[in-house]
């Protein structure tokens, strides 16, 4: 079972499948015994206008359970500095995104005393809530957390105070992953610790001189201490995890400003969740800076969208190995102003019933 919360989408959109597939079996069973009774003669002998009616039922009923068992792809991003709060837009084929509501937000900050939400991560956890976390600041020591049933009306906010037992300057861009068989969230940001990693304090932006950390949660309110994820020795910020078999994939970008700026991103993989994971890769990125990786895992396909925050633009890369990377930054057509978030699935009967009324 996937662990970051794909896994449980799958299994989502799975059962919605097989319900409605059974049905229009039963029917068709249904239909098929009418005949057997009519070749033994205990029963009518149906006529022409029958039989086009058989047809044109299974027809129907499998065309309209295809499509609404079709997914659609999501995207939680924020604009500015955040300070509006969360945004969501949709597409068909992870090219092209639309913003919904006319692109206004759909949860006003509250959480932390700045009261910003930058980079959400959504992801359904298997309550069938959708969960979300993200950074409520440039400098507070926590981040914050809302659940939903409909991605519309959510939660009271709630302030998770990570790192306030610590002498941290900051937790950024917080990513949430579902581990199935232990039945337990894990929560995993970057954070820098002045002092902790003395030999690449002067390597990043200023003071910050990031590593990931994690904690473990099955609830949302009782928390593990927070612990190392990622130290290869680099700074580093923006992880995002993602399960492929038996190995866990983690996309990162290398702070990385001196004595020569990396600004990449780059993966590390890994037979556990939350430790042992490889030196980071080559860059998979180009000759511009990037961040806020999140990762759409569509048939054999990877795509990763990304941040070229210097540019003002986003970018996209398509792979089926994980190894050989395409830029196909201008297939993708994204809402203007769209900064740092995930992308997510729901089935299309989901969509239609959560924003009937505002696509």
């Amino acid at each position: 079972m996937d662990m970051n919360g794909k896994g449980v989408e799958k299994t989502h959109l799975f059962t919605e499948s097989c319900v409605r597939r059974l049905r229009l079996t039963h029917l068709c069973y249904r239909l098929l015994a009418i005949n057997k009774r009519t070749k033994r003669g205990t029963g009518p002998t149906p006529g022409l206008n029958y039989w086009i009616t058989v047809l044109l039922i299974v027809f129907i009923g499998h065309r309209a359970f295809a499509q609404s068992d079709a997914p659609v792809y999501m995207f939680s991003y924020f604009k500015n500095n955040g300070q509006d709060g969360l945004h969501l837009a949709y597409s068909s084929d992870g090219l092209k995104w639309q913003a919904l509501k006319n692109d206004r937000s759909f949860l006003t900050p509250a959480a932390g005393k700045d009261k910003l939400l930058r980079d959400p991560c959504i992801i359904r956890g298997a309550d069938g809530l959708f969960h979300m976390v993200w950074t409520v600041s440039w400098n507070e020591k926590g981040i914050g957390y809302a659940s939903s049933k409909d991605l519309v009306n959510w939660s009271e906010q709630q302030y998770i105070p990570l790192m306030e037992h610590e002498n941290a300057l900051n937790c950024w861009a917080p990513e949430l992953n579902y581990d199935a068989r232990k039945k337990r969230y894990m929560i995993y940001w970057a954070t820098t610790i002045p002092g902790k990693f003395p030999g690449t304090d002067s390597s990043g932006d200023g003071k910050y001189n990031h590593r990931m950390y994690y904690v473990f949660t099955k609830d949302f309110k009782t928390f593990t201490k927070p612990e190392i994820l990622y130290n290869k020795g680099f700074t580093v910020i923006d992880a995002t995890i993602k399960q492929h078999g038996n190995r866990y994939i983690m996309f990162l970008k290398d702070e990385t400003k001196l004595p020569r700026p990396e600004k990449n991103l780059k993966i590390a993989i890994s037979k556990f969740i939350n430790k042992n994971y490889t030196d980071a890769s080559a860059p998979i990125t180009g000759d511009y800076w990037a961040e806020g990786p999140t990762v759409l895992q569509k048939g054999k396909e990877w795509i990763v969208y990304f941040d070229k925050y210097r540019d003002h633009k986003y970018g996209a890369l398509s792979s089926t190995d994980l190894k050989s990377w395409v830029d196909i930054s201008e297939k993708i057509s994204m809402p203007p102003g769209l900064r740092h978030g995930t992308v997510f699935t729901i089935t299309q009967k989901e969509f239609d019933q959560y924003f009937k009324d505002l696509k």
